[in-house]
């Protein structure tokens, strides 16, 4: 996945509203849209490097849009955005084992009344349905979590993957983790309990669960490895 922009490099001020951050870029600050809901917990320090682009759109209200904050000389992806981006573009380069074999692939897709999971994978009559899940945090040394935050959403998806599975899909659970400092993914059982003991339930129902994490360069952002998983 290759940014359509040349990234700027700046100092991160504060985040405010959830969707807001100031920047110090060079002499100047400014405002930038942060696509990020989770609470991006150890990330948020001042005067933490970041990276944004700046939009050419002149409907845009902000122009400029957080990409990248580097904690601990690490860099980490911030913009959910674009995970699913990255999943699309190695699914095509065949970069994830689990799909190599199939060759339809389609994002987006509803299922129910009030669902869409991220992808539909097939071929002939195997159909694979993928939820991808962006990861940032670490709390310890080499070991990415999820989530960062209680998610009645992520909760939700993983119900209706199980409903999915009682109609004939394989279901896939992907944890890309933005960063590539981290050999082990975890979940955050003590931030979310919930997510922790449906998690469980479901990967006893056939629920199967990825891990990769994303290497990075001026120009974007790729699949790298696949992580080990602790469940």
């Amino acid at each position: 996945m290759n940014f359509k922009e040349t990234l700027i490099t700046g100092e991160l001020i504060k985040r405010y509203k959830r969707f807001f951050v100031d920047v110090k870029i060079g002499h100047k600050t400014v405002t930038a849209h942060c696509p990020n809901t989770g609470s991006m917990m150890g990330l948020i320090k001042k005067g933490n490097k970041v990276w944004l682009n700046k939009s050419d759109n002149p409907k845009r209200k902000l122009k400029y849009t957080l990409q990248i904050i580097e904690d601990k000389k690490i860099k980490v992806g911030i913009n959910t955005h674009l995970t699913n981006k990255i999943v699309f573009s190695a699914l095509n380069e065949g970069t994830i084992d689990a799909f190599k074999d199939l060759d339809e692939i389609k994002p987006e897709v509803k299922f129910g009344d009030n669902t869409r999971f991220d992808f539909l994978i097939s071929k002939k009559k195997r159909k694979c349905l993928l939820e991808v899940k962006n990861v940032t945090l670490s709390r310890n040394k080499g070991i990415a979590e999820f989530p960062d935050a209680i998610t009645s959403r992520g909760l939700k998806h993983i119900q209706e993957l199980l409903k999915a599975r009682n109609k004939g899909f394989e279901i896939y659970m992907l944890y890309i983790i933005q960063r590539d400092d981290c050999k082990k993914f975890e979940l955050a059982k003590d931030i979310d309990p919930e997510y922790y003991k449906l998690m469980l339930k479901a990967v006893k129902k056939n629920l199967k669960v990825l891990c990769y994490d994303c290497k990075f360069s001026s120009k974007g952002i790729k699949l790298n490895r696949n992580i080990q998983i602790k469940i």
